[in-house]
């Protein structure tokens, strides 16, 4: 209840007349049942603008982190955080990852929209990077059909650092559902998982128009100072 009156009464109806977001592919997303969105992520708001545009409800796993913070300001953030469909999750590895993958398949069989980003974390710089496997195995262990979706200009409306947006137009483009139904039973292959992961990562940049690099964001990140991140 409480997602449904933020995003239709309360916050929704403003960032709509406010940015006016443009769209288009959205004929690609099943209207119900479970479906993976794999998205590129290149702004903390692609979490706001991917859910706003559709009529449906999308659940996204962010960090526990933002669930947890202290003060006006961390209560401020799990309010927006729970409004805009989120759930925590533990992104320290090992059995935590187990458990994340095991929370986003109950997301799924329970038929909601599961939003992913299979970068695993924003962007630093605009470049697309490797995706992580994760999102194959969620693929494979569901069954749930996926749809490619390219967010654009989102950096610019509010780029990392900054904590006020700019008002301007972004875009969300939901590409033609892929079909991975021939690796079924092959989810424990490291190189199916590679090779679903980077078809994705493909279809994600022909969306976009970004440029690719081969390595991790996280290992770009790590190399920026903390600010730029």
């Amino acid at each position: 209840m409480f997602y449904w009156l933020m995003k239709n009464l309360v916050i929704g109806p403003i960032l709509l007349t406010v940015f006016r977001p443009w769209v288009r592919g959205i004929e690609n997303v099943p209207r119900n049942g479970p479906v993976i969105l794999a998205s590129n992520h290149l702004s903390f708001v692609d979490s706001v603008f991917l859910p706003l545009v559709l009529d449906r409800r999308v659940v996204f796993l962010a960090k526990s982190d933002y669930f947890t913070g202290k003060g006006i300001k961390g209560w401020m953030t799990k309010v927006f955080f729970e409004a805009s469909g989120q759930i925590p999750i533990d992104r320290s590895g090992g059995r935590a990852s187990e458990a994340s993958l095991n929370t986003g398949l109950r997301v799924l069989a329970d038929g909601y929209a599961l939003g992913i980003y299979p970068e695993g974390t924003r962007s630093p710089d605009g470049i697309m990077y490797r995706g992580r496997t994760g999102v194959a195995r969620m693929i494979l262990e569901s069954g749930a059909p996926v749809v490619p979706v390219a967010m654009i200009d989102t950096e610019k409306v509010m780029p990392i650092g900054v904590r006020i947006p700019k008002v301007m137009r972004p875009g969300v483009v939901f590409g033609e559902p892929l079909d991975f139904s021939r690796f079924a039973g092959l989810e424990g292959d490291r190189f199916v998982l590679r090779s679903i992961t980077d078809e994705i990562m493909y279809e994600l940049g022909r969306l976009s128009g970004q440029q690719y690099d081969d390595v991790y964001a996280t290992t770009v990140k790590d190399r920026r100072p903390a600010h730029t991140r």
